[in-house]
């Protein structure tokens, strides 16, 4: 509320894009470019609002933010049909909709509510069922919101993009690991302004998230030029898959922004794994982005596990030596792999001096 109250900036203006999908790409989107002030903030993106806020303050320059976003919705929704049919992969992500479409039968949907309906009657519950809809009508359908939400944005000049997105993808993260890095090879080729930057947001802890997900975001951001990724490992909510920290959020992303796009001297990253060694019982971990040094918050270092074969973990010790973590546990005497906060709702708590939390990652020797 009062983040709310304070928002009035002529120079921060928010545009939102009507959330609807499309078969076709179009090219008009409908709506208003609207100055920052309580009537237009508290409906935008919380997010997308303290990073454009945290950008005016920083350049002391006029900042637009158009808001496209739907959501529970996944990846391929918001890619192109041409870049989903140039991977063997992801191809399958299209072959896999139209047996849906095809398997659909809306008589059975309805008998199926019903029976739901009264299963349910006459007992406490915390949601209503849901009715099965059409999935060739879907929002979250292939191509769909990438037609209608993003294609018409493509007559517009950005300075880059911020993404968060992955939750919807949670479980499918081998398949992430190609079509997030095409999704962004796919805008960018469409706008034709070059590798402009992609800033985008790990997914936070919560119960329903898989690790495997946030390394499949954490090696886009390595792979991928001109991206940057933002960790929340010390934001999130187990239950709540919208956790209601947001003000951090954006101020890590603006952060990203201030040295990707304006090329600004500052750390913008927590500490991000490079490589282990070994070293007699030792798994020794060198990182990027140490930030003046490492850290660990709140006492000392949690949220390490190590393996003797890659497969069985045991919970390690573990300590900052220079720019460097030393992992050890006394069952292990031949490290050959270690993992960082490989768990659904991580307890974690490395960090850089300039206060930036490190990613979770699992790394074994080669």
């Amino acid at each position: 509320e009062d983040a709310i109250a304070a928002s009035e900036d002529a120079e921060l203006r928010v545009f939102t894009v009507p959330r609807v999908a499309s078969d076709a790409p179009l090219a008009n989107i409908s709506g208003e470019w609207k100055p920052s002030n309580p009537a237009s903030a508290g409906g935008f993106s919380a997010v997308a609002y303290f990073f454009g806020r945290d950008l005016r303050r920083a350049l002391k320059v006029p900042v637009g933010l158009i808001d496209s976003s739907v959501g529970g919705t996944p990846a391929e929704a918001w890619t192109s049909r041409g870049t989903l049919e140039s991977d063997p992969e992801l191809k399958k992500i299209l072959a896999k909709h139209a047996a849906k479409v095809e398997a659909y039968d809306p008589t059975k949907a309805d008998a199926q509510y019903q029976r739901a309906l009264e299963k349910q009657d006459g007992k406490a519950a915390s949601r209503k069922p849901k009715k099965a809809g059409n999935p060739a009508r879907a929002n979250s359908r292939p191509c769909g919101l990438y037609n209608a939400m993003i294609a018409p944005l493509q007559q517009y000049a950005l300075a880059g993009v911020i993404w968060y997105q992955g939750e919807a993808n949670s479980g499918r993260a081998a398949e992430y690991q190609i079509l997030f890095p095409a999704l962004i090879r796919n805008w960018r080729t469409a706008w034709g302004q070059g590798e402009f930057p992609f800033l985008f947001v790990q997914i936070a802890p919560n119960d329903r998230m898989s690790p495997e997900i946030r390394e499949a975001q954490l090696l886009t951001s390595k792979k991928v030029p001109a991206t940057a990724m933002v960790v929340t490992a010390d934001v999130g909510a187990a239950n709540d898959i919208h956790p209601k920290k947001k003000e951090p959020v954006g101020a890590r992303l603006a952060l990203a922004a201030r040295a990707i796009a304006y090329q600004e001297k500052i750390e913008y990253s927590g500490p991000v794994i490079e490589k282990m060694n070994v070293r007699d019982n030792r798994a020794v971990l060198d990182f990027t982005h140490t930030g003046g040094g490492l850290d660990a918050q709140g006492g000392p270092l949690r949220g390490f596990t190590i393996s003797s074969d890659g497969e069985n973990f045991v919970p390690a010790n573990a300590e900052i030596k220079g720019e460097q973590v030393e992992v050890t546990a006394p069952s292990v005497k031949e490290p050959m792999a270690v993992r960082y906060g490989w768990e659904s709702v991580p307890d974690v708590n490395l960090f850089n001096k300039a206060g930036l939390p490190a990613s979770p990652f699992r790394i074994s020797v080669k």
